[in-house]
């Protein structure tokens, strides 16, 4: 980690070659921590996910997690995005920095990072309260060198020069941090009003048509709106065909069904 330059984040390391969760480690000793340190494991097998997915990550895979703080929480549902921009501008100047072609890494909303369409990554945030803070566990899988289940960042950079270098996981990592770090001063001082048009330019969903379950699940209808954003709480806001205003909750199984001209059906809820 030579190439580590932030001063707060990823200075303190605890390593495994193989561990049943990051997450769980740092979050059920996160008092005896100090604030910023990573702890990564070469093998996962017991990794944690939204709405409590459980999977058992490969070797090739970038897993960690780490500590931070925050006293508002107003703002500890948009943290996620936060790191989902971190990662993926520091996979970006990585690359620019070793001379390889750009990974134009998406953030799939909420907490998803998407290669060509198929999923590279995700995020996991969870925090909990002590006297005037809160304490955030963040957590990361990267696909790196695994190119299974989907596929991997050195495959896509093989597939457009297979004579370059490709990333190393280490380099990754000081690489999210030195970008993270200044992301979590700006986001702490400034909310994430300062990071919404970098944020906007990194996700998949500007303009994108939905289909929404509106109304109880047993009598809901369907209904295709756009989205224009997120509300000030996190979630989607998106304008209907009849120019209803729709703030949209992910269902916790949502999946995309198929795709029709650019109308691309997903199964949110509105609320």
């Amino acid at each position: 980690m030579a190439a580590l330059r932030a001063s707060r984040f990823g200075r303190w390391m605890l390593w495994s070659p193989r561990l049943a969760s990051t997450h769980d480690l740092v979050t059920q000793n996160f008092a005896k921590l100090p604030v910023g340190v990573v702890c990564v494991a070469d093998v996962q097998f017991k990794g944690r996910g939204r709405s409590k997915n459980v999977w058992e990550s490969p070797p090739g895979c970038l897993m960690f997690s780490f500590t931070s703080q925050m006293e508002d929480a107003r703002k500890l549902p948009l943290m996620q995005y936060v790191v989902c921009l971190a990662m993926t501008e520091a996979i970006k100047e990585l690359c620019c920095a070793k001379g390889l072609s750009e990974l134009d890494v998406k953030i799939k909303w909420p907490n998803d990072l998407y290669l060509k369409g198929l999923k590279v990554g995700g995020i996991l945030c969870t925090s909990s309260y002590q006297p005037k803070v809160y304490n955030i566990c963040t957590g990361i899988g990267l696909n790196v060198d695994n190119e299974e289940p989907t596929t991997c960042l050195n495959a896509a950079l093989k597939e457009m020069n297979a004579n370059l270098p490709t990333l190393k996981r280490e380099d990754i990592l000081a690489s999210f941090f030195n970008k993270f770090e200044v992301l979590f001063e700006i986001f702490t001082n400034e909310g994430f009003q300062a990071l919404e048009e970098q944020y906007y330019n990194s996700w998949l969903h500007s303009g994108q048509k939905v289909v929404v379950q509106d109304g109880p699940e047993a009598q809901h209808a369907d209904s295709v709106v756009t989205i224009q954003g997120l509300t000030p709480a996190g979630y989607l806001y998106a304008i209907g065909e009849d120019g209803k205003s729709y703030e949209l909750h992910p269902d916790g199984n949502r999946v995309s069904a198929k795709e029709d001209g650019n109308v691309v059906l997903h199964e949110y809820i509105h609320r």
